[in-house]
């Protein structure tokens, strides 16, 4: 049986504050094959203090001269350039989603634009806050993992099981831990909550990447685990889908060299494309367990195969030997598996070189 990944094209903060740079996004996402664009909704001032440094990667792609504050600020759309780019999924037939990074847009995303899906980012996952107010929605959600250990995310997953659950209760570490170990916060869990395995680096190194963190998730949560990716190429997002990732989620740009802090390390539509190829073409190449001969390779069978044959003319009477007998194609004759068994029998008729070996010899 075929799975299938739900792919997101990470848009980002890649439309550098324009939205008809966001509408061409989009466009390329729809173009690309890819289930949803994703973008990044937030109130910079509620996300990101004065006193915050740029990330090494955001400094090297955007320079040292602005804070991350005014970076961020430029990158930032109000609630009408939101409805417009939702307005426009629905047009082209893609789904919409965002991040959202503080509490304010959560409110925006599931009161003012409806959108059904949640994205938690992985440097949210510590932020008890943002985390209860998304659980709150009751919204099922993505939680991106990068930057953490199991603690980490079983502390996380259990303030969303505590605000799923609308516990009535003062929130606090015990709440969290209580929900989380409960029936109905694991069953909570199940219903609404995706994990993402992730490497927070721009690029991500491959030796880095550890995609067998994957089974470790499910094996740790027992729920779905997707990637999200931030290495070059396509390789890896393919390798996790083979994997067994759900979900798979990639950064893409209309052109890595436009200014801004994550063009450099995104796809440009072309690669967004084939990317999303190679995933498909990796769940119909995945299949099912069951070891068998295939309609393709059934027809290839008697070419393929081999049959007993005579390896030098065979007189009738004769007693069937290793040096008379032998194994060669076509395979629509008696099988190989059989050989030792004709080995001290009778030809009933004589043979020529070749000639395949009848089924009823004593």
């Amino acid at each position: 049986m075929n799975t299938f990944t739900f792919i997101i094209a990470e848009a980002g903060v890649n439309h550098n504050g324009s939205l008809p740079m966001a509408l061409e996004l989009i466009d390329a996402a729809r173009a690309a094959g890819a289930d949803a664009v994703k973008f990044q909704t937030f109130k910079s001032e509620s996300v990101i203090s004065r006193h915050a440094l740029k990330a090494d990667y955001q400094v090297s792609t955007t320079g040292g001269d602005e804070s991350q504050l005014d970076m961020v600020r430029k990158l930032e759309f109000d609630v009408p350039s939101h409805r417009l780019l939702v307005e426009h999924c629905g047009k082209i037939g893609i789904r919409f989603l965002s991040t959202p990074f503080d509490e304010g847009s959560v409110d925006i995303l599931v009161q003012e634009l409806g959108v059904p899906l949640l994205k938690i980012p992985s440097g949210e996952i510590t932020n008890a806050l943002l985390l209860l107010k998304v659980a709150r929605s009751g919204k099922p959600a993505i939680l991106s993992t990068g930057m953490s250990n199991l603690g980490d995310i079983e502390m996380a997953l259990g303030v969303l099981a505590f605000g799923y659950l609308g516990a009535s209760g003062p929130p606090g570490m015990n709440a969290f831990a209580e929900a989380y170990r409960s029936t109905d916060g694991q069953a909570v869990l199940n219903e609404r909550m995706t994990l993402m395995h992730c490497t927070t680096e721009y690029p991500a190194p491959f030796a880095e990447v550890n995609l067998r963190v994957m089974d470790t998730l499910r094996a740790a949560f027992g729920l779905p685990v997707g990637y999200s990716d931030h290495t070059p190429g396509i390789a890896v997002p393919i390798a996790a889908v083979a994997r067994g990732a759900t979900v798979i989620e990639k950064h893409f740009t209309l052109n890595r060299a436009l200014p801004g802090p994550d063009h450099l390390a995104s796809l440009e539509p072309d690669m967004l494309k084939a990317m999303v190829q190679g995933i498909r073409q990796t769940e119909s190449a995945l299949g099912g367990e069951i070891k068998y001969a295939t309609p393709s390779e059934a027809k290839n069978q008697p070419i393929a195969r081999k049959s007993i044959v005579a390896v030098r003319p065979i007189a009738r009477g004769e007693i069937f030997t290793v040096e008379n007998l032998t194994a060669k194609r076509p395979g629509i004759g008696i099988s190989p598996m059989h050989f030792w068994s004709y080995l001290g029998k009778r030809a009933r008729r004589a043979y020529d070189v070749d000639d395949l070996i009848d089924y009823d010899e004593d």
